[in-house]
């Protein structure tokens, strides 16, 4: 059996189904098999909407999957009359966790061999009774996994985060010196691991404007980020900082780099994204499967209008 990837499919409502089938589209089948989790009336859906015309396989155990075909495994019940493209509802928060958790499943097992995951609305799996706030601390949990990181992938450009979902008011005090520590182990584990980097270089952007400024605009970078460093570096990992972050990437400074730690989300993400141009990819650092996703949300605005570019899927 070539290998196996799972492939959750997001909230139906939004733009997951759709650049699924884009990316599939245009993707030879010859070196792996894609095992949809999903329900075949949703990818029908949005199918007769983009013109796509390959068939699909519906499977319901490991022992039906077919080479060289687009199989789906019906995890999730769903009439047509149910999908309604660009609305955030609960049915579709819930059928698009229940599709991620049996691609976890299906890893673990290892009836696949990764796992990649379209958007989900974390209001819709709010909605739906979920109090994770996104994938990432989803598959943490369903893993038991304790060091994990999201990582933003493009190209040569490698940026992790310190915190991921939360308010902007949490952001410092949830931020402490074994926190920062254990991401950039996990970090320097994923860049030589995962990326075959022997002795990767990783940067460490600062948490206040310009990096504190030695005190004067916040203390945490003399008292506990510049501390942590010195431990990773006595620890033998080559890291270097903490950077202002505007600096850093306005003077291109990451292009010298394998990996750079955000202290918070839109930190390492708005130039991230900004720079990738909509290909980057996120991949979970740290967990026991292979996971990975698109870099962008659902879109709900442009849901089921054939408009989704699937760069970020392919």
């Amino acid at each position: 059996m070539k290998t196996c990837i799972a492939i959750s499919m997001g909230d139906y409502n939004g733009i997951g189904p759709e650049v699924i089938l884009k990316a599939l589209n245009t993707t030879k089948l010859s070196n792996w098999t894609p095992i949809i989790m999903g329900n075949e009336t949703i990818f029908t859906f949005y199918a007769s909407k983009i013109g796509f015309t390959q068939p699909f396989h519906p499977i319901q155990k490991p022992d039906d999957i077919k080479e060289g075909a687009i199989n789906i495994l019906n995890v999730v019940n769903v009439t047509e009359s149910s999908i309604q493209p660009g609305k955030c509802n609960q049915q579709a928060g819930r059928c698009a966790m229940e599709a991620v958790n049996k691609g976890i499943q299906w890893c673990l097992q290892e009836h696949a061999q990764g796992l990649v995951t379209a958007p989900i609305s974390k209001e819709a799996i709010n909605k739906a009774g979920y109090t994770v706030p996104g994938h990432t601390e989803f598959l943490a949990k369903k893993t038991n996994t304790a060091n994990y990181m999201m990582l933003l992938v493009h190209d040569e450009l490698r940026v992790g985060l310190v915190s991921i979902h939360i308010p902007v008011a949490q952001i410092a005090k949830s931020i402490t010196g074994p926190k920062i520590l254990q991401h950039i182990e996990t970090m320097h584990l994923a860049l030589k691991n995962d990326f075959n980097i022997g002795n990767p270089r990783i940067a460490v952007l600062g948490l206040n404007p310009h990096a504190g400024d030695g005190g004067v605009i916040g203390h945490e970078e003399v008292e506990m980020i510049q501390p942590t460093m010195e431990t990773a570096q006595q620890n033998g990992l080559n890291v270097e900082g903490p950077f202002p972050a505007d600096g850093f990437f306005g003077n291109r400074a990451y292009t010298q780099y394998d990996g750079i730690l955000a202290m918070y989300h839109d930190q390492g993400l708005v130039p991230f994204k900004t720079l990738s141009f909509g290909g980057g990819v996120n991949v979970t650092a740290g967990l026991p499967i292979v996971r990975t996703s698109p870099d962008h949300g659902t879109a709900f605005n442009i849901a089921g209008q054939g408009k989704a570019d699937p760069s970020s899927f392919n």
